[in-house]
């Protein structure tokens, strides 16, 4: 007897599992690619959203209203991050500029007037001074973000975002990788607002996979 309702119990989980499967929107690697190594997140209490992103890619600029508004109805329980890739060595000074506005308290002040400057008008933003009177006419000291800009404490984040595009084995952008561990792409989702979409998914999977673990 202990043995038939051993394996209708096996029986059920694997429908239940089956029927789930089948039920899923989005499939890992038609709409999305799981990672081979879980990246370490910034909070692992909660599920972190992370926007690979940079400021003289046009379609991140674009991006930008859509995750903006998304970004603000995420729950409590999720944690939205960027990180800057740098590809060259134009790129780390706006790399530079994005962690010092997060570590001036002013991300939301300056991170569309960086892409404005760079998209819209056009602006040569290759050092230093270039990104210090966007700051300046923002209401930042001069003192304050030239310490910031060359501090170490910059210096380690530009690294540390170095370090998670490689293990996120970023390729283009914008992506989106939820919790370390699933990559989403507008050329897997289809779209730049399906990232969104597939991001939410990813989202919910994860939250029901730490309540059933």
């Amino acid at each position: 007897m202990r043995i038939l309702k051993r394996v209708a119990s096996v029986i059920f989980f694997f429908q239940a599992f089956t029927c789930a499967a089948q039920n899923e929107k989005y499939e890992a690697g038609e709409h999305y690619e799981i990672l081979p190594q879980v990246v370490r997140t910034a909070d692992p209490k909660k599920i972190e959203v992370n926007e690979i992103f940079s400021y003289i890619c046009g379609h991140c600029y674009n991006f930008q209203n859509q995750v903006h508004d998304w970004s603000l109805a995420l729950p409590d329980d999720v944690d939205f991050q960027r990180t800057h890739v740098i590809w060259s060595a134009d790129m780390e000074a706006f790399a530079k500029a994005y962690y010092s506005a997060i570590s001036l308290g002013v991300l939301d002040r300056v991170h569309l007037d960086i892409f404005e400057a760079h998209h819209l008008k056009k602006q040569r933003l290759r050092g230093e001074s270039d990104f210090r009177d966007i700051f300046v006419e923002n209401g930042v000291d001069v003192a304050e973000f030239t310490r910031m800009f060359n501090s170490f404490g910059i210096r380690s984040m530009v690294n540390q975002g170095k370090a998670r595009v490689s293990a996120f084995r970023t390729k283009g952008t914008p992506e989106i990788v939820v919790d370390g561990k699933y990559r989403v792409t507008s050329r897997l989702s289809g779209s730049l607002k399906e990232m969104l979409d597939v991001a939410g998914f990813l989202v919910e999977k994860e939250r029901q996979a730490r309540k059933a673990g």
